[in-house]
């Protein structure tokens, strides 16, 4: 990352269109053949109606030589359920931190455990969440894609 530095902060409502785009943008780089442009206003409405009401959201904030700030990153966990919906780091920092940054948090948020579903075929994903101690909880489609998804448990 040489001359950038990224913190964390909590989401604010101003963070929404950089948040929107980088999940475009991650989704994309995951999954090329995919058109997640297309699929921009429901993601919106989706972050708008689901996530923000009921999530603790945390974001990376990078930091630039210059001082500029740009969404790196964040993570949505829900609190009472522990369900850890979404977890992004832009393609260009991956493997820079920031998703483990963003993990520690979401144990922070949610200390007696987490769980997701990851997507079968994103093997990247679920390598990262097994080296930071999930474990494979079961078999689930997603009931938006219909992609088959493992789930997948942290407990302390």
């Amino acid at each position: 990352m040489s001359n950038k530095t990224f913190m964390l902060r909590p989401y604010a409502a101003a963070d929404e269109d950089a948040a929107i785009e980088l999940w475009r943008r991650t989704w994309q780089a995951a999954y090329p053949d995919i058109d997640f442009a297309a699929r921009t206003a429901w993601w919106r409405q989706r972050w708008r109606d689901e996530l923000v009401p009921h999530a603790r959201i945390v974001v990376a904030d990078m930091r630039g030589a210059g001082g500029e700030n740009s969404l790196a990153g964040y993570v949505t966990v829900d609190p009472r359920t522990g369900y850890l919906d979404q977890i992004v780091a832009a393609p260009e920092f991956w493997g820079h931190g920031i998703a483990e940054a963003l993990l520690a948090e979401a144990r922070r948020l949610s200390p007696s455990g987490l769980d997701l579903l990851v997507n079968k075929d994103n093997a990247r994903a679920t390598r990262f969440y097994e080296k930071h101690g999930f474990t494979f909880a079961g078999d689930d489609v997603n009931p938006v894609s219909g992609r088959p998804v493992n789930k997948m448990s942290w407990r302390p």
